[in-house]
């Protein structure tokens, strides 16, 4: 199927997302003070949210390794993953920042809640901060990248490897003015309330999974457990697997098209991800619908878009035609 053109977002220059080709856009030499990425009291939410996972995980290996886990558990933390985990990759990602199909609002809306049930900051910021990403990967200006201003030799990698993971989430420098990169959001009421109230969504992805476990069990052990693992653990996994995406697949796996950065494509983290390990691909295709573009490269995101499509509820699919892939594989340009 050949590749579709859909209207760019409405966003003042640079336009961003990239377009198909993944070209880049400059900087306007303009002087405007920056919107600052997110509230204090979202930015509290993220620290908690990253520390208290983590913690939690810990805790969960010794309880895993002594067998006090039900099979309950593992349905209700497994369940979580799913649906925050394609809340991010189908909604934060290919949806909200790419544009790379087209559905109702009530969907939109739906898949919002859900990534930010996956607790990585609120959806318009997360938007802007991976637009922001793409007009200047691995480049200054990238809020994340592995490669730049960190040094020399093995200190200057862990460092690099470091912010791409994790340091960045906790930092205002470089964030991007979600005004600006994502004002198609910005303008949006629907998603200025769910931007707003992003605590809130924090609390539900935690109270959710504890109610699973007390209506499964019963008892309020339930409930904890379920807490514990569909929301805390799961909470650990979602944002790892999410942020290797912007350090592993910055540094380490294979690539073929002719792009001017440093993504790869990561075969294992490929399912964890929902497909979004196919780093390199959606940079050498930032609209397309699916990252993986090969039929041993498994996409469960794309497999999700499609079914949408099948049913009616995903419009205007945006996919790379063969001929077009040629075009870009390196040493063909």
């Amino acid at each position: 199927m050949e590749e579709h053109t859909l209207p760019t977002p409405t966003l003042p220059t640079p336009v961003v997302p990239a377009g198909a080709a993944g070209a880049r856009v400059a900087e306007p030499a303009v002087n405007r003070k920056p919107e600052p990425g997110m509230k204090r009291v979202d930015r509290i939410a993220n620290l908690v949210s990253v520390i208290l996972p983590f913690v939690a995980t810990i805790a969960a290996m010794v309880l895993f390794w002594n067998r006090i886990v039900s099979p309950a558990d593992l349905a209700i933390g497994f369940g979580m993953y799913l649906l925050t985990g394609r809340g991010v990759t189908v909604g934060f990602h290919r949806l909200l920042t790419h544009r790379s199909f087209q559905t109702y609002k009530p969907i939109e809306y739906t898949f919002a809640v859900l990534g930010s049930m996956s607790v990585q900051g609120p959806v318009t910021t997360w938007v802007a901060d991976h637009r922001k990403h793409h007009a200047h990967t691995d480049r200054e200006g990238d809020p994340h990248s592995p490669h730049v201003g960190h040094g020399e030799g093995v200190r200057g990698v862990m460092a690099g490897l470091w912010h791409a993971h994790i340091g960045w989430s906790m930092s205002e420098h470089g964030r991007a003015d979600s005004r600006r990169f994502a004002r198609d959001l910005h303008d949006d009421p629907g998603m200025r309330f769910i931007t707003r109230h992003f605590p809130f969504f924090l609390l539900l992805s935690l109270v959710i999974p504890a109610t699973a476990g007390y209506l499964v069990s019963g008892t309020l052990a339930g409930a904890a457990t379920g807490l514990f693992w569909g929301g805390l653990v799961r909470i650990f996994f979602v944002h790892h697997i999410t942020w290797s995406i912007n350090s592993v697949c910055h540094f380490l796996g294979t690539h073929s098209f002719e792009v001017d950065d440093h993504s790869t494509n990561v075969f294992w983290l490929a399912l964890p991800s929902f497909g979004e390990a196919w780093h390199h691909n959606h940079h050498a295709f930032p609209r397309s619908a699916n990252h993986g573009l090969r039929r041993r490269e498994l996409d469960p995101s794309a497999w999700i878009i499609s079914g949408m499509e099948k049913v009616g509820l995903a419009r205007n699919v945006v996919r790379i035609s063969p001929e077009r892939q040629r075009e870009k594989l390196a040493g063909q340009g």
